[in-house]
């Protein structure tokens, strides 16, 4: 299987703390890869660091073989808009522009695709995630829900290898949650690569596999197959997972 991400030796420090030790990963073409751990223990340091948004202390982070953990700002930030995807917690989405045009912005950004292209892509986006209807709205009144499915749009705009995922149902209730969560698993179905940090072993129990972090280290890793949605293998995964986090001591 080829590998999409390989993190070789990665260590992050700020001033005199360690927040990554040596850390080594591989994660596969169309992989769902879960980040879990208790707080502090380096899951959002580690998505950033190796998703560019952040520069490692040292080591490697290679995007099909090639290493993208020195090269310059401006090659990382088209790296990042080309071949990569964002979904954090809160939307962020810019509230001077409509829903529709918070989605399209990173497509005319790119300028790899015709505004026609950009534009049928959002419309596929849209009904895909049930909310062509307030393509048009103000993102002031939508619900969070709603923001949190056009942030998923933004992310996919340029259609990209990785989708990079903090956090992404931090800020739901329990419904909407499953449905942000299928959404992100139809991705993934068709080819893109996830990977993801929670909190909540619901979500996680969607990932392929899970790893845990303690004190800036993978401690263990947890295989859970592809996901199916059947309800009833989908209690099994949780509590399996449920289990093996409580060994860890989560």
């Amino acid at each position: 299987m080829k590998t999409t991400l390989e993190v070789q030796n990665l260590c992050k420090s700020y001033e005199d703390s360690n927040v990554l030790n040596d850390i080594n990963l591989k994660v596969n073409e169309g992989e769902f890869l879960a980040i879990m751990g208790q707080s502090g223990s380096g899951k959002s340091t580690l998505l950033y660091s190796i998703s560019g948004m952040d520069r490692p202390t040292s080591g490697k982070v290679m995007l099909y073989g090639k290493d993208i953990s020195e090269v310059d700002d401006d090659k990382m930030s088209s790296i990042r808009l080309n071949k990569m995807g964002f979904v954090f917690q809160h939307s962020y989405l810019l509230k001077n522009l409509s829903i529709r045009d918070n989605i399209v912005l990173p497509g005319f950004k790119a300028r790899t695709k015709s505004r026609e292209e950009i534009n049928r892509n959002a419309d596929r986006l849209l009904a895909k995630t049930g909310i062509e209807g307030v393509a048009n709205h103000d993102i002031k009144k939508v619900s969070g829900g709603q923001l949190q499915r056009a942030a998923i749009c933004r992310a996919l705009i340029n259609q990209p290898d990785i989708l990079f995922c903090d956090e992404p149902t931090g800020a739901l209730n329990s419904s909407t949650s499953k449905e942000v969560m299928d959404i992100i698993n139809t991705v993934n179905s068709e080819g893109t690569t996830v990977i993801m940090v929670t909190h909540s072993a619901k979500v996680a129990s969607r990932a392929d596999r899970v790893i845990f972090l303690m004190d800036g280290k993978i401690h263990d890793e947890l295989i859970l197959g592809k996901y199916n949605g059947e309800e009833r293998r989908t209690s099994e995964r949780v509590q399996k997972l449920s289990e093996w986090l409580e060994k860890q001591g989560f």
